[in-house]
């Protein structure tokens, strides 16, 4: 079975890193959490209520981390997923993340990416040519990293399978998971 690394922080959207991991786990795959460091990362839950033009944040669960990005070898990962939520924001620009995610890409391997996730290889350049889902307000920063938006459940680009949002999880999880 697959070894998958699923790259968070802070501020990740619970949905988006607890389904995948869950889904990943009960097809016998490992699951592999980082982040920027090895303590619990603080999960939110992005909602949609009645009279509000954005989405809604509460606080989540805590997930525990099983290593730092510091500590993570490319090389030992059969696939990645990043899920979404405010984490990609700022993970995008650690420099291990930026070590870490092209090997993926450059390897041919399965990337997962989920709601916000594209922010993280838009802004290592890795979208270029790629044709690629989002949250929808993304759908600019997608076009300006050179990529196609596509406004879809589960879009599959060569190694690439991403979803704009929790609603797509099941969708996006089939089409992940026959990737691997």
């Amino acid at each position: 079975m697959a070894r998958v690394l699923i790259l968070l922080g802070d501020a990740a959207e619970e949905l988006d890193s607890m389904y995948p991991i869950f889904r990943l786990r009960e097809a016998g795959h490992e699951a592999v959490v980082t982040a920027p460091t090895t303590r619990p990362v603080r999960l939110v839950i992005h909602d949609f209520e009645p009279g509000c033009d954005a989405y809604t944040e509460k606080p989540g669960r805590l997930l525990p981390v099983d290593l730092a990005f510091a500590d993570v070898a490319p090389a030992d990962y059969d696939a990645l997923v990043i899920p979404g939520g405010r984490a990609p924001e700022y993970i995008r620009i650690d420099p291990h993340v930026a070590r870490i995610v092209p090997h993926f890409f450059e390897q041919d391997l399965p990337v997962g990416t989920i709601c916000h996730g594209p922010q993280v290889p838009a802004a290592l350049g890795l979208l270029e040519g790629r044709t690629t889902a989002a949250y929808p307000p993304l759908k600019t920063d997608v076009e300006q990293a050179g990529a196609t938006y596509k406004d879809a459940p589960d879009v599959v680009d060569g190694n690439m399978v991403s979803c704009r949002g929790w609603p797509d999880l099941p969708l996006w999880s089939r089409a992940f998971l026959a990737l691997l």
